[in-house]
């Protein structure tokens, strides 16, 4: 549940068509929402306004988003980002990731997407807490992941995986608990520059499965949600 007051984004573009948009749209989704056009304003805002959330611009001037995004994190603050990209390429979107954010769109995106996504991470949000982002290790009952290593281990034993299947399972472990597509998961781990169809997704996921020993009959971790995609429906930590 969010507290009483509304939830405060900072909203960060240099096109003011975009911003104003996306501002009212939020607004009326029920945030507060202050604003920055540019990198260096936007940092200057994080300390004035200290927000939930941060939907932060890519491409812009003077200071763009990706270094706004590492001087932040470099300052040890990890107020959660959202970054607004035009990168098509897989390697850039998790390099973003890796160095900080909490979550990508491509632009242009549906506004209801974003506010789905916001509150995704609002609700996984826990004052204290290590993001699951900044984590080099995850785990989720008796499975583990290391980020770095790219490796998995059920029960602490390591079982092999083809690295889409690690991407996967690490995407999932990043976004406990949503609804993700395959369209999304085709976005997040292989591009649409890639000219592969929905079935390989399916394919990944029982591999995923048949590794966890998760019966998708009476799933513990991965849920499918009939017509629309997937969901990890276990709990997720950062491990020491």
């Amino acid at each position: 549940m969010y507290p009483e007051s509304r939830p405060k984004i900072l909203l960060v573009d240099d096109e003011v068509s975009i911003i104003s948009t996306l501002q009212t749209f939020l607004e009326l989704s029920g945030f507060d929402v202050v604003t920055a056009r540019n990198g260096f304003e936007a940092l200057e805002r994080v300390t004035q306004e200290r927000p939930d959330l941060i939907v932060l611009d890519v491409l812009m001037p003077q200071l763009d988003g990706r270094e706004a995004l590492r001087q932040l994190r470099r300052r040890g603050d990890w107020t959660p980002v959202i970054l607004l990209t035009q990168v098509t390429g897989t390697a850039q979107r998790i390099m973003a990731i890796e160095e900080g954010a909490d979550d990508y769109l491509n632009k242009p995106f549906d506004p209801q997407e974003l506010v789905v996504r916001i509150r995704a991470i609002l609700r996984r949000t826990q004052a204290g807490q290590q993001p699951l982002h900044a984590a080099r290790r995850l785990r989720s009952d008796h499975v583990s992941l290391d980020r770095s290593a790219r490796r998995v281990y059920v029960r602490g034993r390591e079982v092999p995986l083809t690295p889409k299947a690690i991407a996967i399972l690490e995407y999932f472990m990043l976004h406990p608990d949503e609804l993700v597509t395959r369209e999304r998961l085709l976005d997040a781990v292989w591009g649409w520059e890639s000219a592969v169809g929905e079935r390989v997704v399916d394919t990944r996921i029982a591999e995923l499965r048949r590794a966890l020993d998760d019966d998708p009959s009476r799933p513990r971790f991965i849920e499918t949600v009939p017509g629309a995609g997937y969901r990890f429906i276990a709990p997720v930590v950062p491990e020491p």
